[in-house]
Protein backbone atom coordinates (compact mmCIF):
# COMPACT_ATOMS: atom_id res chain seq x y z
CA UNK A 1 0.00 0.00 0.00
CA UNK A 2 1.58 3.24 -0.80
CA UNK A 3 1.60 6.01 1.64
CA UNK A 4 -1.59 8.07 2.56
CA UNK A 5 -1.95 11.13 0.59
CA UNK A 6 -1.06 14.48 2.65
CA UNK A 7 -4.80 14.33 4.28
CA UNK A 8 -4.02 11.68 6.24
CA UNK A 9 -0.95 13.70 7.87
CA UNK A 10 -1.61 14.42 11.72
CA UNK A 11 -2.18 17.72 12.36
CA UNK A 12 -2.83 19.83 16.08
CA UNK A 13 -4.44 18.27 18.91
CA UNK A 14 -7.95 19.97 19.96
CA UNK A 15 -8.30 21.71 23.18
CA UNK A 16 -8.57 19.13 25.81
CA UNK A 17 -12.23 21.23 27.08
CA UNK A 18 -13.97 20.89 24.13
CA UNK A 19 -15.64 17.34 23.55
CA UNK A 20 -15.52 16.19 19.61
CA UNK A 21 -18.82 15.41 17.60
CA UNK A 22 -17.77 14.09 14.43
CA UNK A 23 -19.88 15.63 11.54
CA UNK A 24 -19.37 15.04 7.66
CA UNK A 25 -16.81 17.19 6.61
CA UNK A 26 -18.93 17.06 3.40
CA UNK A 27 -22.65 16.22 2.17
CA UNK A 28 -21.09 12.85 0.27
CA UNK A 29 -19.43 11.96 3.38
CA UNK A 30 -20.40 9.13 5.60
CA UNK A 31 -20.83 9.32 9.51
CA UNK A 32 -18.10 7.21 10.94
CA UNK A 33 -18.92 3.48 11.36
CA UNK A 34 -18.47 3.65 15.54
CA UNK A 35 -16.07 4.91 17.76
CA UNK A 36 -13.74 3.69 20.48
CA UNK A 37 -11.31 5.39 23.33
CA UNK A 38 -7.73 4.79 23.71
CA UNK A 39 -5.85 5.79 26.99
CA UNK A 40 -2.30 3.81 28.29
CA UNK A 41 -0.06 3.63 31.10
CA UNK A 42 -2.04 5.06 33.78
CA UNK A 43 0.09 3.75 36.42
CA UNK A 44 -1.46 4.88 39.12
CA UNK A 45 -0.47 5.09 42.48
CA UNK A 46 -1.39 6.71 46.14
CA UNK A 47 1.91 8.23 46.59
CA UNK A 48 3.97 11.10 45.92
CA UNK A 49 5.67 11.91 42.03
CA UNK A 50 8.61 10.01 41.53
CA UNK A 51 10.79 9.54 38.45
CA UNK A 52 11.51 7.01 35.93
CA UNK A 53 14.17 3.58 35.97
CA UNK A 54 16.55 6.30 35.50
CA UNK A 55 15.64 8.53 37.83
CA UNK A 56 15.27 11.36 34.85
CA UNK A 57 11.18 11.41 33.90
CA UNK A 58 8.71 12.92 36.28
CA UNK A 59 6.42 10.85 37.16
CA UNK A 60 2.63 11.64 38.53
CA UNK A 61 1.15 8.65 40.21
CA UNK A 62 -1.85 10.06 42.51
CA UNK A 63 -2.52 12.72 39.52
CA UNK A 64 -2.80 10.16 36.67
CA UNK A 65 -6.00 9.17 38.90
CA UNK A 66 -7.60 12.26 38.45
CA UNK A 67 -6.50 12.36 34.50
CA UNK A 68 -8.61 8.87 33.84
CA UNK A 69 -11.28 10.00 35.64
CA UNK A 70 -11.21 13.38 32.92
CA UNK A 71 -10.77 11.21 30.37
CA UNK A 72 -13.82 8.95 31.29
CA UNK A 73 -15.98 12.02 31.85
CA UNK A 74 -15.00 13.08 28.38
CA UNK A 75 -16.06 9.80 26.54
CA UNK A 76 -18.89 9.97 28.63
CA UNK A 77 -19.88 13.27 26.91
CA UNK A 78 -19.29 12.43 23.50
CA UNK A 79 -22.37 11.91 21.21
CA UNK A 80 -22.81 9.27 20.09
CA UNK A 81 -20.27 7.55 22.75
CA UNK A 82 -17.79 4.89 22.40
CA UNK A 83 -18.52 1.45 21.61
CA UNK A 84 -15.68 1.34 23.92
CA UNK A 85 -12.44 1.46 25.26
CA UNK A 86 -9.15 0.37 25.18
CA UNK A 87 -6.81 0.51 28.30
CA UNK A 88 -3.43 -0.60 27.03
CA UNK A 89 -1.80 -1.65 29.98
CA UNK A 90 0.13 -0.35 32.96
CA UNK A 91 -2.96 1.07 35.23
CA UNK A 92 -1.48 0.67 38.47
CA UNK A 93 2.38 1.06 39.05
CA UNK A 94 4.90 -1.40 40.10
CA UNK A 95 5.24 1.50 43.54
CA UNK A 96 2.11 -0.35 45.00
CA UNK A 97 3.91 -3.21 45.33
CA UNK A 98 6.13 -1.95 47.74
CA UNK A 99 3.59 -1.34 50.09
CA UNK A 100 2.14 -5.03 49.98
CA UNK A 101 -0.99 -6.55 48.32
CA UNK A 102 -3.19 -4.79 50.28
CA UNK A 103 -1.92 -1.06 48.74
CA UNK A 104 -1.91 -2.71 45.37
CA UNK A 105 -5.66 -3.60 45.61
CA UNK A 106 -6.74 -0.31 46.82
CA UNK A 107 -5.11 1.39 43.62
CA UNK A 108 -6.10 -1.37 40.94
CA UNK A 109 -9.84 -0.88 42.57
CA UNK A 110 -9.51 2.83 42.08
CA UNK A 111 -8.62 2.63 38.57
CA UNK A 112 -11.57 0.37 38.01
CA UNK A 113 -13.92 2.14 40.06
CA UNK A 114 -13.32 5.57 38.01
CA UNK A 115 -13.96 3.07 34.57
CA UNK A 116 -16.36 1.44 35.84
CA UNK A 117 -18.55 4.55 35.16
CA UNK A 118 -18.39 4.00 32.04
CA UNK A 119 -21.26 2.19 30.39
CA UNK A 120 -19.41 0.74 27.59
CA UNK A 121 -17.05 -2.43 28.32
CA UNK A 122 -13.51 -1.71 28.58
CA UNK A 123 -10.88 -4.24 27.19
CA UNK A 124 -7.69 -4.64 29.07
CA UNK A 125 -3.94 -5.06 27.80
CA UNK A 126 -1.49 -6.49 30.16
CA UNK A 127 1.39 -4.62 31.26
CA UNK A 128 4.68 -5.10 33.23
CA UNK A 129 3.31 -2.97 36.13
CA UNK A 130 0.35 -5.25 36.46
CA UNK A 131 2.86 -8.42 36.62
CA UNK A 132 5.26 -6.61 39.36
CA UNK A 133 1.84 -5.94 41.79
CA UNK A 134 -0.01 -9.32 40.94
CA UNK A 135 0.49 -13.24 39.32
CA UNK A 136 -0.90 -13.97 36.62
CA UNK A 137 -3.34 -16.45 38.13
CA UNK A 138 -4.76 -13.40 40.46
CA UNK A 139 -4.96 -11.07 37.49
CA UNK A 140 -7.46 -13.75 35.37
CA UNK A 141 -9.56 -13.26 38.53
CA UNK A 142 -9.55 -9.48 38.47
CA UNK A 143 -11.27 -6.93 36.76
CA UNK A 144 -8.84 -6.55 34.45
CA UNK A 145 -9.36 -10.15 32.73
CA UNK A 146 -11.43 -8.29 30.09
CA UNK A 147 -13.41 -10.97 27.54
CA UNK A 148 -15.72 -10.21 24.50
CA UNK A 149 -18.93 -12.33 23.86
CA UNK A 150 -18.11 -15.11 21.71
CA UNK A 151 -18.29 -14.63 18.09
CA UNK A 152 -17.90 -16.05 14.95
CA UNK A 153 -14.24 -17.51 13.49
CA UNK A 154 -11.40 -18.84 15.08
CA UNK A 155 -11.26 -19.71 19.24
CA UNK A 156 -11.61 -16.65 20.76
CA UNK A 157 -8.28 -17.11 22.58
CA UNK A 158 -5.12 -19.26 22.90
CA UNK A 159 -5.26 -21.70 24.56
CA UNK A 160 -3.47 -21.73 28.20
CA UNK A 161 -3.46 -18.34 30.70
CA UNK A 162 -2.95 -16.39 27.65
CA UNK A 163 -4.56 -13.32 27.85
CA UNK A 164 -5.20 -12.60 24.39
CA UNK A 165 -8.64 -12.79 22.08
CA UNK A 166 -10.14 -10.91 19.11
CA UNK A 167 -13.75 -9.55 18.81
CA UNK A 168 -16.01 -7.65 16.06
CA UNK A 169 -17.41 -4.37 17.22
CA UNK A 170 -18.94 -3.81 13.39
CA UNK A 171 -19.74 -5.85 10.39
CA UNK A 172 -15.76 -6.40 8.49
CA UNK A 173 -13.81 -5.26 11.73
CA UNK A 174 -12.22 -7.27 13.90
CA UNK A 175 -10.10 -6.19 16.92
CA UNK A 176 -7.09 -8.44 18.41
CA UNK A 177 -5.44 -8.27 21.85
CA UNK A 178 -2.28 -10.03 22.32
CA UNK A 179 -0.34 -10.49 25.29
CA UNK A 180 3.35 -10.19 24.97
CA UNK A 181 3.91 -10.64 28.24
CA UNK A 182 3.25 -14.18 27.86
CA UNK A 183 6.73 -15.00 27.65
CA UNK A 184 8.26 -13.48 30.63
CA UNK A 185 9.08 -14.45 34.27
CA UNK A 186 7.39 -11.92 35.04
CA UNK A 187 3.89 -12.63 37.32
CA UNK A 188 5.09 -16.38 36.89
CA UNK A 189 5.92 -18.73 40.03
CA UNK A 190 9.91 -18.68 40.45
CA UNK A 191 9.72 -22.85 40.42
CA UNK A 192 7.25 -22.99 37.42
CA UNK A 193 8.15 -24.23 33.89
CA UNK A 194 7.47 -21.43 31.97
CA UNK A 195 8.93 -18.68 34.73
CA UNK A 196 12.47 -20.70 34.37
CA UNK A 197 12.01 -20.66 30.68
CA UNK A 198 11.66 -17.23 30.14
CA UNK A 199 14.45 -16.33 32.58
CA UNK A 200 16.94 -18.81 30.71
CA UNK A 201 15.82 -16.78 26.80
CA UNK A 202 16.58 -13.39 28.73
CA UNK A 203 19.72 -14.20 30.22
CA UNK A 204 20.98 -15.99 26.96
CA UNK A 205 20.21 -13.09 25.20
CA UNK A 206 21.11 -10.32 28.17
CA UNK A 207 24.43 -10.82 30.20
CA UNK A 208 24.18 -7.74 32.19
CA UNK A 209 23.30 -8.19 36.16
CA UNK A 210 20.60 -6.05 36.01
CA UNK A 211 18.07 -7.67 33.68
CA UNK A 212 16.56 -4.39 33.15
CA UNK A 213 19.22 -2.69 31.44
CA UNK A 214 19.55 -2.89 27.90
CA UNK A 215 23.29 -1.63 27.93
CA UNK A 216 25.95 -3.21 25.56
CA UNK A 217 23.19 -5.84 24.02
CA UNK A 218 22.87 -6.45 20.40
CA UNK A 219 19.07 -7.05 20.61
CA UNK A 220 18.17 -4.19 23.20
CA UNK A 221 14.58 -5.47 23.70
CA UNK A 222 16.02 -8.26 25.29
CA UNK A 223 15.59 -6.43 29.10
CA UNK A 224 12.51 -7.89 31.85
CA UNK A 225 10.53 -4.88 31.54
CA UNK A 226 9.75 -6.20 28.24
CA UNK A 227 8.40 -9.44 27.58
CA UNK A 228 7.16 -11.66 24.03
CA UNK A 229 4.85 -14.00 22.15
CA UNK A 230 4.86 -17.52 22.44
CA UNK A 231 4.39 -19.51 19.48
CA UNK A 232 1.09 -21.13 20.24
CA UNK A 233 -0.13 -17.35 20.70
CA UNK A 234 1.48 -16.53 16.85
CA UNK A 235 -0.12 -19.46 15.49
CA UNK A 236 -3.86 -18.73 16.83
CA UNK A 237 -2.91 -15.42 15.73
CA UNK A 238 -2.44 -16.04 12.07
CA UNK A 239 -4.99 -18.57 12.26
CA UNK A 240 -7.32 -15.54 12.95
CA UNK A 241 -5.63 -12.94 10.22
CA UNK A 242 -6.28 -16.19 7.66
CA UNK A 243 -9.61 -15.83 8.85
CA UNK A 244 -9.84 -12.12 8.45
CA UNK A 245 -8.55 -12.39 4.58
CA UNK A 246 -10.95 -14.56 3.93
CA UNK A 247 -13.44 -12.92 5.02
CA UNK A 248 -12.56 -9.36 3.53
CA UNK A 249 -12.66 -7.75 7.62
CA UNK A 250 -10.51 -4.94 8.38
CA UNK A 251 -8.36 -5.90 11.59
CA UNK A 252 -6.82 -3.67 14.57
CA UNK A 253 -3.93 -5.47 16.64
CA UNK A 254 -3.31 -3.73 20.18
CA UNK A 255 -0.94 -4.55 22.72
CA UNK A 256 0.87 -3.39 25.61
CA UNK A 257 4.26 -3.80 23.79
CA UNK A 258 5.29 -1.91 20.70
CA UNK A 259 6.45 -4.27 17.65
CA UNK A 260 8.00 -1.55 15.31
CA UNK A 261 11.38 -0.06 16.26
CA UNK A 262 9.96 3.04 14.28
CA UNK A 263 7.16 3.49 16.39
CA UNK A 264 9.04 3.15 19.30
CA UNK A 265 12.67 3.00 20.68
CA UNK A 266 15.23 0.28 20.25
CA UNK A 267 14.65 -1.00 23.93
CA UNK A 268 11.02 -1.35 24.38
CA UNK A 269 9.83 -3.49 21.80
CA UNK A 270 8.29 -6.95 22.80
CA UNK A 271 11.27 -9.66 22.96
CA UNK A 272 9.85 -11.42 19.15
CA UNK A 273 8.64 -8.13 17.76
CA UNK A 274 9.94 -9.60 14.55
CA UNK A 275 7.70 -12.49 14.46
CA UNK A 276 4.82 -10.68 15.38
CA UNK A 277 5.34 -7.81 12.27
CA UNK A 278 6.04 -11.57 10.04
CA UNK A 279 2.65 -12.76 10.75
CA UNK A 280 0.92 -9.31 10.18
CA UNK A 281 2.66 -8.98 6.94
CA UNK A 282 1.45 -12.33 5.78
CA UNK A 283 -2.34 -11.32 5.80
CA UNK A 284 -3.77 -8.19 3.87
CA UNK A 285 -5.97 -7.49 6.79
CA UNK A 286 -4.39 -5.48 9.54
CA UNK A 287 -4.67 -1.97 9.31
CA UNK A 288 -3.52 -0.73 12.60
CA UNK A 289 -1.33 -2.21 15.54
CA UNK A 290 -2.03 0.07 18.89
CA UNK A 291 0.59 -0.16 21.94
CA UNK A 292 1.35 1.60 24.53
CA UNK A 293 4.67 1.52 26.90
CA UNK A 294 7.01 3.44 25.96
CA UNK A 295 5.07 7.13 27.40
CA UNK A 296 6.94 9.55 24.68
CA UNK A 297 4.49 7.74 22.26
CA UNK A 298 5.24 7.26 18.53
CA UNK A 299 3.56 6.71 15.13
CA UNK A 300 5.27 4.77 11.61
CA UNK A 301 3.30 3.71 8.23
CA UNK A 302 5.35 0.71 7.85
CA UNK A 303 6.09 -1.03 4.77
CA UNK A 304 3.37 -3.00 4.38
CA UNK A 305 1.01 -0.14 4.99
CA UNK A 306 0.16 -0.85 8.41
CA UNK A 307 -0.11 1.89 10.70
CA UNK A 308 2.08 2.11 14.27
CA UNK A 309 0.00 4.04 16.97
CA UNK A 310 2.10 4.43 20.31
CA UNK A 311 0.15 6.59 22.74
CA UNK A 312 1.66 8.63 25.46
CA UNK A 313 1.65 7.45 28.17
CA UNK A 314 -0.85 9.50 31.38
CA UNK A 315 1.81 8.50 34.02
CA UNK A 316 4.44 11.33 32.59
CA UNK A 317 1.47 13.68 31.65
CA UNK A 318 1.59 16.67 33.73
CA UNK A 319 -1.48 17.49 35.74
CA UNK A 320 -2.47 20.51 33.49
CA UNK A 321 -2.47 18.55 30.52
CA UNK A 322 -3.78 15.05 29.74
CA UNK A 323 -2.76 11.94 27.43
CA UNK A 324 -6.34 9.83 25.52
CA UNK A 325 -8.00 9.84 22.44
CA UNK A 326 -11.21 8.91 20.55
CA UNK A 327 -10.44 6.78 17.35
CA UNK A 328 -13.08 7.14 14.99
CA UNK A 329 -13.57 4.55 12.47
CA UNK A 330 -14.91 4.37 8.70
CA UNK A 331 -14.80 2.13 5.79
CA UNK A 332 -11.31 3.58 4.57
CA UNK A 333 -9.74 5.15 7.74
CA UNK A 334 -9.80 5.79 11.54
CA UNK A 335 -9.37 9.56 12.89
CA UNK A 336 -7.80 10.05 15.82
CA UNK A 337 -8.88 12.81 17.92
CA UNK A 338 -6.54 13.08 20.95
CA UNK A 339 -6.58 15.17 23.81
CA UNK A 340 -3.33 16.71 25.50
CA UNK A 341 -0.38 15.34 24.67
CA UNK A 342 -2.00 12.92 21.94
CA UNK A 343 -2.16 14.72 18.69
CA UNK A 344 -4.82 14.15 16.19
CA UNK A 345 -4.15 11.84 13.34
CA UNK A 346 -5.85 10.38 10.15
CA UNK A 347 -4.59 6.84 9.18
CA UNK A 348 -6.29 5.76 6.18
CA UNK A 349 -6.31 2.38 4.35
Amino acid sequence: MPPPPPACSSAPSLPAARPFRPRAAAAMEPAPRFSFGVIADVQHADAEDGHDFWGYRRRYYRHSLRLLRAAVEAWAAERPPPAFVLQLGDCIDGVNARSGAAEAEAALGRVLAALGRLRVPVHHAWGNHELYNFGRARLVQSGLRSRPPPSAGPPAAPPGDCHAYHFCPAPRFRFVLLDGYELSPLGRDADSPRHRAALRLLKEKNHNADLNSPAGLEEPQFVEFNGGFSQAQLDWFNDVLKFSDENQEKVVVMGHLPIHPDASDEVCLAWNYRDALSVIHSHQCVVCFLAGHLHDGGYCLDSHGVHHLTLEGVIETPPESNAFGTIYVYDDKMVLKGRGRISDRVMCF
